[in-house]
């Protein structure tokens, strides 16, 4: 999707600088990616104590790794 944006040149190019990006799209795409990571890893960070689990981590993490068995 094609859209034109006013982005100040200062962040984009640190952006780039520390994301490793080539072109702008690319940095842009990242930081939206990360923004978006961020946001939905706090929701989760939200939600301790407030979920209540029927098994152990041990339990959670034994199952996690029948499902994964690469890790």
């Amino acid at each position: 999707m094609r859209t034109t944006l006013v982005i100040n040149e200062h962040l984009l190019e640190e952006v780039r600088t520390l994301s490793g990006a080539r072109t702008k799209k690319e940095a842009v795409e990242k930081a939206m990616k990360e923004f978006i990571r961020r946001r939905k890893s706090k929701k989760l960070l939200d939600l301790e104590g407030k979920v209540e689990l029927a098994c152990s981590v041990a339990e959670l993490i034994s199952r996690r790794r029948k499902d994964v068995p690469h890790r």
